[in-house]
């Protein structure tokens, strides 16, 4: 038997170094600012005291900056496989680790063909996992051909299952009518999958459409004339009533209105498991900046006026809103170029400025509304999800997931800050008093000082716990 030295026997003994401190950083937690370092090992948060003494591999200075936990994007479209060109996984991870999201939920569409099956999944599964920067998690499909598919998607760790209620203007992905929408969610259920809805009445939507369009109109006001409040309302009151039938877990993304948050708020009292998710867009654009900037702020639901807006802002700073995501939707930038709106592609590129805009704008200090971002980006989306054994907070035990945001004199957005494959966007001019400086994704920088760092670094896979 080899005998050890006493040199080998006192460094087996020496308490392992740490990787990586982020000193004298403001950190935010859903109950509020603390000022303290953060210690990192073996992409684990390790240590968080008011100062850690100890020695490091790295150290990260983040004195008069804030330590965001890291931003978990639960609706994004980068439509890879069969339309990278209109965005892809690399660009898009690029984007949103530069806005210092640290982890993405795929879209079942834009790509081609949708993820209705677990071999798709696993193709969607594999090709992220060699060019995204940031960890992810996929979305599967809801559509009425593929209920006997729904098991094999939980098998393949599909993070949930989205269906659109109203036309989802992509042929291969059908929209939902209330029978199929019912037997899905039975078998969701039973298959512990939470369901995602677009809510949108078809009906009331090609009603309202119709009727616009016979006047000859096709302005960005007719676009938002042919969507009315109503239209979202009819199919959130729907889906709450199947999901309370079914005992399905429910989340109801993109909700415009303050009408539709207090429908969930409603249904949560009565017991109903649902959850609500708005977007950048619908707390930081109103019907003006619609006309103002036409294709480029078409989505559905349509965004709403300013009242509405503001009203948002109250839902979510009073926890009505569970969760806030992107729904970056790109496109070529030619499906944008179009004065007919009902022509040209519906859908927002946010994936990068959003989530900055909303923490520059949403508080007279940057203090006040903070709190509330790090629960709706990060730790309530975690919890939702079942990832919150490792995802959603700055704490001992988590991943080391988080960016250093600074605030100072509003900077305008412009088209060469983009990371996105095409350098279009809603907030072009836009000004914002916060900059995500660095993002961090288990302990490893991917984005430092304007650019991506680390590459090439390869997101994980993450499925429900």
């Amino acid at each position: 038997m080899k005998r050890r030295r006493p040199s080998d026997v006192q460094r087996s003994l020496e308490p392992e170094r740490l990787d990586l401190i982020v000193r004298g950083g403001t950190l935010v937690t859903p109950a509020g600012l603390v000022r303290a370092d953060l210690a990192v090992r073996r992409e684990k948060i390790v240590q968080i005291a008011p100062q850690i003494s100890e020695a490091a591999e790295q150290t990260l200075e983040a004195d008069g900056r804030y330590v965001f936990p890291g931003i978990i994007d639960a609706h994004v479209h980068f439509n890879e496989p069969g339309r990278e060109d209109w965005e892809g996984l690399a660009a898009g991870s690029a984007a949103l680790a530069a806005g210092g999201g640290t982890m993405f939920f795929d879209m079942p569409l834009n790509s081609e063909p949708p993820v209705l099956d677990a071999a798709r999944l696993r193709e969607k599964r594999a090709l992220a996992e060699e060019k995204s920067c940031t960890d992810f998690a996929l979305w599967g499909g809801l559509v009425p051909g593929n209920l006997d598919k729904l098991a094999g998607l939980r098998d393949a760790g599909a993070i949930g299952l989205k269906a659109f209620m109203a036309n989802s203007g992509i042929a291969s992905f059908p929209h939902i009518d209330a029978g199929s929408l019912r037997e899905g969610m039975k078998r969701a259920a039973k298959l512990g999958l939470l369901v995602a809805v677009h809510a949108e009445d078809d009906a009331l939507a090609n009603q309202f459409t119709a009727a616009v369009k016979a006047k000859g109109r096709a302005d960005a006001k007719a676009w938002l004339d042919s969507r009315p409040v109503e239209v979202e309302l009819a199919a959130i009151r729907l889906a709450l009533e199947l999901a309370g039938e079914t005992g399905c877990a429910l989340h109801v993304v993109h909700v415009s209105s303050p009408e539709g948050i207090a429908l969930i708020a409603e249904a949560r009292e009565q017991r109903v498991d649902v959850t609500a998710e708005t977007c950048p867009h619908y707390l930081l654009l109103n019907d003006k900046d619609v006309a103002r900037l036409g294709p480029l702020g078409k989505c559905a639901p349509p965004i709403r006026e300013e009242k509405r807006r503001v009203g948002l802002w109250s839902e979510l700073r009073a926890g009505r809103i569970q969760t806030v995501g992107s729904d970056h939707s790109p496109s070529l930038p030619e499906m944008k170029d179009t004065a007919n709106l009902f022509a040209a592609w519906g859908g927002i590129g946010g994936v990068q400025h959003g989530f900055q805009l909303l923490m520059s704008e949403g508080a007279k200090t940057a203090d006040e509304d903070l709190p509330v971002l790090a629960a709706v980006l990060a730790r309530n989306v975690a919890r939702r999800f079942r990832l919150d054994g490792r995802k959603g907070e700055l704490a001992v035990g988590r991943d080391a997931d988080f960016s250093l945001i600074e605030f100072g004199p509003a900077r305008e957005i412009a088209a060469d800050d983009l990371w996105t494959r095409h350098r279009i966007s809603a907030y072009l001019g836009r000004k914002s008093r916060a900059r995500v400086t660095h993002t961090y994704v288990r302990g490893c920088a991917v984005y430092a000082d304007g650019r991506l760092t680390n590459l090439p670094q390869r997101g994980q896979f993450l499925r429900p716990e």
